[in-house]
């Protein structure tokens, strides 16, 4: 029915396309097989965001969703002070003078949909990916870090990391789905708009209390670890039924229950018949570790 091949699944072990993407604002690599690491590499300009990381971003998990040798994703950041300083104000004032070099009004406010709908597919691709990605968070989050955040599925945070919905300060209202994603994620109203309306600061300790991250670690180096230690757990476990569990809780948050139970029964309808049913099932009654057991790429 299955096979064994010792500690880690064989097929996963392949190096992964995506891992060797070329990119300007990102670092990537398989620190374990399966996984892959997804670092903001923009030290300098506090990795703030800009047309390379927009377009890259897009782009790397457009490929991971694809890519049958990735299995979970953890998203981090390289330097110290900044997670994300969020987006890049400058290119920011940049693309919009060009949008207000326009005359007529309906002409800059068709750009301007334009444009943030183009900024939001890469935080969408985020979220809609069917890889499950964990944010690796340390030090500043601003403004445009917290959307990124926001589509993560599951976010680990160091002692030191601190958080702001920027935006009203700078005066707009957040558009690329922090307002959209993350009342649901802590699911208390009154304070997501406290946050929203105030963009005060919040540090690691009050996302923890409000469920923004689900746990804090002392330092940066410790919160990356425990995310990838959890990524390796999950790449270790049928990719059919993380997929699912993925694709069915995202599908319930934005529907009724009602709802979210015909989808489930339709999509286990098909899923059920996958050998990796079987192959959980004996390596459970064999007592087996999951990490022994060849699930198929997908």
């Amino acid at each position: 029915m299955f096979r064994v091949v010792g500690n880690t699944f064989s097929r996963a072990v392949r190096s992964s396309s995506t891992a060797a993407l070329e990119c300007k604002a990102f670092l990537l690599s398989t620190p374990h097989p399966g996984v892959l690491q997804v670092e903001i590499n923009r030290p300098k300009k506090g990795n703030s965001m800009n047309a390379d990381f927009w377009l890259e971003c897009e782009q790397v998990f457009n490929a991971a969703a694809d890519d049958e040798k990735v299995r979970s994703i953890v998203l981090t950041a390289s330097g110290e002070k900044f997670w994300s300083a969020g987006i890049d104000l400058m290119q920011l004032a940049g693309e919009l003078g060009q949008v207000m070099e326009k005359d007529d009004i309906g002409h800059k406010a068709r750009a301007l949909r334009k444009m943030i709908l183009r900024l939001q597919r890469p935080v969408n691709a985020i979220a809609d990916c069917p890889k499950p990605v964990i944010g690796a968070i340390h030090g500043a989050c601003i403004g445009g870090a917290i959307d990124v955040l926001s589509a993560c599925d599951i976010r680990y945070s160091s002692s030191d990391a601190w958080f702001t919905i920027k935006e009203v300060d700078v005066g707009l209202a957040a558009d690329l789905g922090t307002l959209q994603r993350f009342p649901k994620i802590i699911g208390n109203d009154s304070m997501a708009r406290e946050l929203a309306l105030t963009a005060r600061k919040f540090d690691a300790s009050e996302a923890k209390d409000i469920g923004f991250v689900s746990k804090i670690y002392e330092n940066k180096e410790e919160t990356l670890s425990a995310a990838l230690e959890v990524a390796k757990g999950i790449a270790e476990k049928s990719p059919v039924a993380v997929q699912g569990t993925k694709i069915v809780m995202n599908y319930a948050r934005d529907h009724s229950v009602a709802d979210g139970l015909v989808q489930i029964a339709e999509w286990n309808a098909a899923q059920l018949q996958s050998e990796d049913l079987m192959k959980s099932a004996q390596a459970a009654m064999m007592k087996q570790p999951l990490s022994d057991v060849e699930f198929e790429d997908l």
